[in-house]
This record gives C-alpha cells, sequence and structure tokens, in this order.
C-alpha cells in the first residue's frame, strides 16, 4: 500500500477516535434535559398539558389531544417499563437547537431516536422515531 495512503488511514482513524470521545462525553444543558424529561413523564402518565406546557404556539396548535393520544398509544407501555436515554447531541437550527436521544427500552431489541427542537426555552417540535 502506498505511504500517504496509510498516513492517511492513520490520521482519519485519529480524528475518528477523538471526535468520537468528544461526542461520548456531550451532555445536554441542564435546562434542556428538564424540558426533555418533562416531555417523557407526561408520556408516561399520558398528562396533555404538561406535555404541551413548554411548547410555542405553532407546537400547541400542531399537537393536538388526539395526536398525542395517539403517541401515549404507542409509547406509554415501553417507557413505564422502564427506559433508558443516552444524549447524543445537538445542533442549532433556525435561532435555536435541536437535540437528539437514543431511548433504549426495557426487554425490548430495538431503539427509538427522541429529536427535540427548542427556541428561547420553548419546545417548537418533539419526536420519538
Amino acid at each position: 500500500m502506498n505511504s500517504k495512503i496509510i498516513r492517511s488511514l492513520i490520521v482519519g482513524a485519529a480524528l475518528l477516535a477523538a471526535c468520537a470521545n468528544n461526542f461520548a462525553a456531550a451532555e445536554a444543558a441542564k435546562e434542556d434535559k428538564a424540558i426533555f424529561d418533562k416531555l417523557i413523564t407526561a408520556i408516561m402518565q399520558a398528562d396533555y398539558e404538561s406535555f404541551v406546557a413548554d411548547g410555542d404556539d405553532s407546537f400547541k396548535q400542531k399537537m393536538t389531544e388526539n395526536q398525542f393520544a395517539a403517541a401515549v398509544g404507542q409509547l406509554s407501555m415501553r417507557l413505564n417499563a422502564g427506559y433508558q436515554a443516552t444524549y447524543l447531541g445537538a445542533i442549532k437550527k433556525s435561532g435555536g437547537h435541536v437535540m437528539l436521544w437514543q431511548l433504549t427500552f426495557k426487554g425490548v431489541e430495538d431503539e427509538s431516536l427522541a429529536m427535540l427542537s427548542v427556541k428561547d426555552g420553548k419546545v417548537r417540535a418533539f419526536t420519538i422515531r
């Protein structure tokens, strides 16, 4: 193999390892984690008012009680059985930021990805897929 290619592979591997260490060490801001926890708890308790309480006007209009009930039906049993939320990181978006969490459910192989969009302390969007 060409020495330039080998050197490039070593440098790339080192950069990837450094990024992975920084990524794994990331933590959500306390305010963002509190919002995330409140939303998850609201789903677990089927508490629509609590779920939309920190939302901006658009979030409150888009998240109807029927949509919330459907989400509760799909997620509450898994969440109430036990879960682990792992913060994956955030990006800046439209004057706010979007955070990602990996959700691992007890006794279930499949994992889910939660996305929370916040601007000025208000929830703009929250999805779990």
